[in-house]
């Protein structure tokens, strides 16, 4: 097997080491905690009602462009890029070199992807409901065999995000805890085992089962409810409106915590996972490198979920009683936490990575890295602030949700559990960009 161990992990893992990142960290922190309190005592001050309206607001886009995204054209070229992009892949799993220098699958899944599904879904919404070759493929052969792709069973209520949540851990772990994530062996395994899965899941639930079921639809949705871009329920109209509005209407479900915790606590083991202790730890650990790195991945996560449930029962007993289940109520004020997270932390892999990755899917082997898009220090500033932006929108997401549902006297008492763990996580997040 001709694979490049080192580059591998250095794909898989993102954006690799960095030593003296250009920024002193005692500005970053201290830039971070004013934000922070900044927007918390303005909030407190400022904002005593709920604003945010959900899924009725927004501003219709104007007819032409609501006909052009909604029309079969549009649609029908998505899904054909969808299906073309995954017979690629599969086509160079199955026929392609075991190297990295002259195969592009592995960077077209980790880097063009699964990073790049990070920006298209906050700039377009949830893109990969339309990209998605599995649910193109179910939806055709639903047709051929005569059969409304939307007919099923009912998706059963404790189901929730719980399926979502498994299959963006098994994918994380591909990823960051797998002996070797980006051989063609393991990738074409989990991707058909993936597809099964899924596939079998629409067989018996119906389309609706992506919805809820397919890790990466989720995965895009909600990262989608950062967009300015939005559809509302009721009449099917694309409008303009708010990420606020559109993260105040994330549907509470089972499991959307855990999926969301998912997110967040895989960014950060990713951010540890190269720091010499750990490579050490993983080197002379008795479970071997597989077994401690999922020990790590799995605690990185519980750690995340731990914190926020904590934060969140505390919320609850100091406000008085709110929502039967704290932790789903703010859960939507983890999206902007954990998009700002995924910007910092891939942000350099994706401007290194996605180059090189077209150059390779062209025909060059081994192309030289491209030469470096943004400064030291701009890449650095643009990181940090990616984290506290993150953190600031969460503050006030989870103050219109704590006004909302808790007594006026009580509201702002209640977020400071809250704004301990925006505290923490901001803690966390920035002091593994500046050691990693």
């Amino acid at each position: 097997m001709i694979l490049d161990v080192d580059h591998a992990l250095g794909l898989a893992h993102g954006i690799g080491s960095r030593q003296d990142l250009p920024i002193p960290a005692f500005y970053a922190y201290a830039g971070a905690f004013t934000a922070l309190l900044v927007s918390f005592l303005a909030l407190g001050l400022l904002w005593p009602t709920p604003r945010f309206t959900g899924d009725t607001a927004g501003r219709p886009l104007p007819t032409a462009l609501q006909r052009a995204a909604d029309g079969a054209l549009l649609r029908g070229i998505l899904q054909a890029l969808g299906l073309a992009a995954a017979v690629f892949v599969a086509a160079h799993l199955l026929l392609g070199p075991d190297d990295l220098d002259r195969n592009p699958a592995p960077g077209a899944v980790y880097v063009l992807f699964w990073v790049g599904l990070v920006p298209a879904s906050v700039v377009f919404g949830p893109v990969w409901r339309l990209l998605n070759p599995l649910r193109t493929l179910h939806s055709h052969a639903c047709r051929a065999l005569g059969r409304d792709p939307r007919s099923g069973r009912p998706l059963p209520r404790a189901m929730g995000y719980w399926p979502a949540g498994v299959g963006l851990f098994a994918f994380t772990w591909l990823e960051l805890a797998s002996r070797e994530p980006a051989s063609r062996a393991a990738l074409l395994t989990f991707l058909l085992l993936y597809a099964a899965a899924q596939l079998g899941g629409a067989a018996v639930y119906g389309a609706r089962w992506f919805d809820r079921g397919d890790a990466f639809e989720v995965y895009s949705a909600l990262l989608g409810r950062l967009s300015p871009l939005a559809r509302r329920p009721h009449d099917r109209l694309l409008v303009l409106r708010s990420p606020f509005n559109s993260l105040d209407a994330v549907p509470v479900a089972p499991g959307l915590t855990a999926t969301l915790c998912v997110m967040l606590g895989s960014t950060a083991y990713d951010g540890f996972s190269k720091a010499p202790w750990w490579i050490t730890t993983l080197q002379t650990s008795p479970l071997g490198r597989t077994g401690a790195a999922t020990l790590g991945l799995a605690a990185s996560c519980a750690i995340v979920a731990l914190l926020y449930a904590s934060c969140a029962i505390a919320a609850r007993l100091i406000s008085g009683p709110g929502q039967e289940r704290p932790t789903n109520a703010f859960a939507h004020s983890l999206i902007p936490i954990a998009t700002g997270y995924l910007f910092a932390h891939y942000l350099s892999l994706f401007i290194i990575e996605s180059s090189r990755t077209v150059t390779i899917a062209w025909g060059a082997d081994n192309p030289p890295p491209p030469a470096d898009l943004l400064s030291p220090s701009a890449l650095a500033s643009l990181q940090v602030t990616a984290i506290v932006l993150g953190h600031v929108l969460g503050v006030i997401a989870a103050h219109d949700r704590s006004v909302r549902l808790f007594p006026p006297s009580r509201a702002v008492a209640g977020q400071l559990p809250l704004l301990v763990l925006m505290i923490c996580y901001t803690v966390g997040g920035l002091t593994l960009l500046l050691e990693a």
